[in-house]
């Protein structure tokens, strides 16, 4: 599926912003993520999940998170990479929220 921003020779127009308002960063590329699979936390008008906050993944959080859910509120939330956090998540997630489960505040 193409993507919005992207013309047909496959670069990119504008970098997308982070919730810090800078270039958005490469979240990871092995194993290869995000919505677009090109290892950020980009997103397109066909992106409906949001796939937009880089965290770091725990088999913790991800057990608590397969029968629980709503890791928030309880405490159990991961660690978010801001750098390569999309502002798009902004919609969704409070800047102080992110900030506070931050690995990468400088």
């Amino acid at each position: 599926m193409p993507r919005d921003d992207v013309p047909d020779d496959g670069s990119r127009r504008d970098a997308s912003p982070n919730v810090l308002g800078e270039r958005l960063e490469v979240c990871s590329l092995s194993p290869m993520t995000g919505f677009l699979r090109d290892g950020c936390c980009d997103t397109s008008r066909q992106d409906i999940g949001s796939h937009t906050v880089c965290v770091v993944m725990s088999e913790g959080f991800l057990e608590f998170s397969r029968f629980r859910g709503k890791a928030l509120e309880l405490g159990q939330a991961p660690r978010v990479v801001l750098r390569a956090t999309h502002a798009g998540a902004l919609k969704d997630c409070a800047l102080a929220d992110l900030k506070r489960l931050a690995v990468d505040l400088t």
